[in-house]
């Protein structure tokens, strides 16, 4: 994508958030499988995982990727392991599984920590058929091969355009 060129905005209504959040809610009371943690993701993941939490009833936690601060989530990502060991299991809520790279991340760190990979599972709004990630639970689905559009979930749209399109742009390979 060239400087000039200007990414497809795709903005999702509250009410379709709303909608993805009830049926993720509904594809986890129809599974056998059932988290005693939701783990929300900051800070796309911190939205999503509140909403699930009140729609499924489930205790939800977090860890800050965003910031990039090791010791805001290191120790937090040790002590998910801790409850993976301890038999409990957790399911991480993001808003998007686009690259897949922040979902190897969490699954790798709470592995290296001595987590146990089958109590940890993945719920996001939208994923990408084309990540390196698996998610467990979606609400939507989209194929980054054919779908080039830039979403806004509605905590994102607060920020300035330009904040949203220099995001875009941020990572090119995505919207090409």
């Amino acid at each position: 994508m060239s400087h000039s060129d200007t990414p497809q905005f795709a903005s999702i209504s509250h009410r379709q958030f709303a909608d993805g959040i009830a049926l993720l809610a509904a594809q986890l009371a129809a599974d056998d499988w059932k988290p005693d943690y939701l783990i929300g993701v900051g800070r796309g993941g911190l939205v999503p995982g509140a909403y699930l939490s009140h729609a499924s009833g489930h205790a939800l936690l977090s860890v800050d990727l965003s910031a990039q601060e090791f010791g805001f989530s290191g120790a937090l990502l040790e002590r998910l392991a801790e409850k993976t060991r301890a038999g409990e299991r957790l399911l991480i809520v993001d808003d998007i599984n686009d690259s897949g790279s922040t979902i190897t991340f969490l699954r790798d760190a709470i592995g290296k920590a001595g987590g146990i990979g089958d109590h940890v599972r993945v719920a996001v709004f939208l994923h990408n058929v084309r990540s390196t990630a698996v998610s467990d639970y979606a609400a939507e689905t989209i194929d980054r091969a054919t779908d080039k559009r830039w979403f806004i979930f509605p905590w994102e749209a607060m920020a300035p355009q330009a904040t949203i399109a220099a995001d875009a742009q941020a990572v090119p390979e995505r919207l090409a």
